[in-house]
């Protein structure tokens, strides 16, 4: 098992894991905000033990990565992810990314995938668009992410105590199984990366409309989201991204909050493995 560096064009300094044969079929793990690597534990140790090739970075700005000022937006991400696939020499990858990271795989996908893609999965993923316009009359308001900027700028601590402590886990539901340490782990991957990063990419993952780009993607896509999805709600990503997918397949989970890789990583890794085998 190893980890490392690749320096971007940019000079960005991008952290990966990479655990696993260099010659066995690779699997990328995407992120979503504001976590790391780190977020796909659960999921990295599953695979390996599968005998696959596992990946996950840190995103540009987020947990080991440098914590740049610029270029964080899905253009920048998707050409950094390019920059790691390259680097690495990735062919016949799987790319898997959960809520923003969701995004960034439909992206680079779309645009840098062809030669060396195999298949995809959305997990959460915010795709086609999560900001209301009359064009996406479904969205979430534009103060709902507004609100997001208010609390990181005010006490980012604070802010990231409170996101996985309530909806991300589904933890403030009656009855929830509360975890302290996936809370707090949660609060570490995401002080671990830059505030001004984090800040940016709230509109990364909010604004940006990847329409063109499910509609682009050729390979096989699975799309897994929770119905009770409290940060991704399914009736405006999930469910009108499947119908945009050329070879999508969808799969919803009746109670499963946004973070169902972490909470029911049991459920998901298997699913995740039939299809990749499949």
């Amino acid at each position: 098992m190893a980890d490392g560096y690749i320096t971007l064009r940019d000079s960005t300094r991008l952290f990966y894991k990479d655990w696993g044969s260099k010659t066995a079929q690779p699997i990328v793990f995407h992120h979503g905000w504001p976590l790391s690597a780190d977020d796909w534990d659960a999921q990295m140790l599953f695979f390996a033990a599968e005998g696959f090739r596992v990946i996950a970075h840190d995103r540009r700005g987020h947990g080991r990565s440098t914590q740049t000022d610029t270029g964080n937006d899905m253009d920048t991400y998707a050409a950094d992810v390019n920059e790691l696939a390259a680097a690495l020499d990735l062919r016949n990858a799987i790319h898997v990314g959960h809520s923003t990271g969701g995004g960034e795989v439909a992206r680079y996908v779309a645009r840098y995938g062809r030669d060396r893609v195999a298949k995809a999965a959305l997990i959460g993923a915010v795709p086609p668009i999560m900001i209301q316009s009359e064009k996406n009359p479904g969205g979430l308001p534009k103060a709902v992410f507004d609100g997001f900027r208010a609390a990181l700028a005010a006490n980012r601590a604070q802010f990231y105590l409170d996101v996985p402590a309530g909806p991300f886990y589904g933890f403030n539901r009656s009855g929830a199984a509360v975890s302290e340490g996936t809370i707090r782990n949660w609060w570490r991957q995401g002080m671990m990366g830059g505030a001004k990063a984090h800040f940016d990419c709230i509109a990364a993952f909010s604004e940006t409309d990847f329409t063109d780009d499910l509609r682009l993607i050729e390979v096989p896509t699975l799309v897994l989201h929770g119905e009770d999805d409290q940060i991704v709600p399914i009736a405006d990503s999930a469910l009108l991204s499947v119908k945009l997918l050329k070879h999508g397949t969808l799969k919803t989970y009746p109670g499963y909050p946004h973070g169902m890789a972490t909470t029911h990583a049991d459920v998901i890794n298997a699913d995740l493995l039939a299809f990749i085998r499949g």
